[in-house]
């Protein structure tokens, strides 16, 4: 297996699993009365990231692109920073805008220094794996398209939050 398809398989079974702990996180909290807030954008979200996965299979297994190994390891350090989030998070961790109400806020862990680092780490990642396979445009493109759906969640979860 080559380092290209060890890399893309890593990123989508990661994707895979998180949705699936999300999934279950969001049930539990459900159970707990927590509610979803501004579900509509959620399925472009959901599209947005399978459309820039799905694109990289492609055009990396077509065009047989290797990594650059300094971007790949700047990949890894956001994939540390990723792991941080969601071990801070815990049970509340979900890709969607749940909240529990009158539960604190976190304020641990990178939310000590950030509002929204999970969002930094998913902008950093959209741009940096497909500079690591050479491909700015796919990057530039797909950062621009992410920053407007997030654009679009950080208001409806800084509402939610009573931000």
């Amino acid at each position: 297996m080559t380092l290209t398809v060890l890399v893309l398989l890593f990123i989508t079974l990661q994707r895979l699993g998180e949705l699936l702990l999300a999934r279950r996180n969001t049930a539990r909290l459900q159970e707990r009365g927590a509610i979803e807030v501004a579900p509509e954008h959620y399925p472009l979200i959901v599209g947005l990231h399978t459309l820039w996965l799905a694109g990289l299979w492609v055009l990396a297994l077509t065009q047989s692109l290797t990594p650059d190994l300094l971007l790949l390891a700047i990949f890894v350090v956001l994939q540390g920073l990723r792991v941080w989030v969601l071990a801070t998070l815990g049970p509340r961790w979900t890709t969607r805008i749940i909240v529990v109400p009158g539960e604190q806020l976190v304020a641990k862990g990178p939310y000590r220094y950030l509002s929204h680092p999970n969002y930094w780490v998913v902008i950093g990642e959209i741009l940096v794996l497909p500079l690591a396979f050479g491909l700015l445009w796919y990057g530039i493109v797909f950062s621009l398209l992410n920053l407007a759906v997030l654009w679009v969640r950080i208001r409806a979860e800084n509402k939610a939050l009573g931000r």
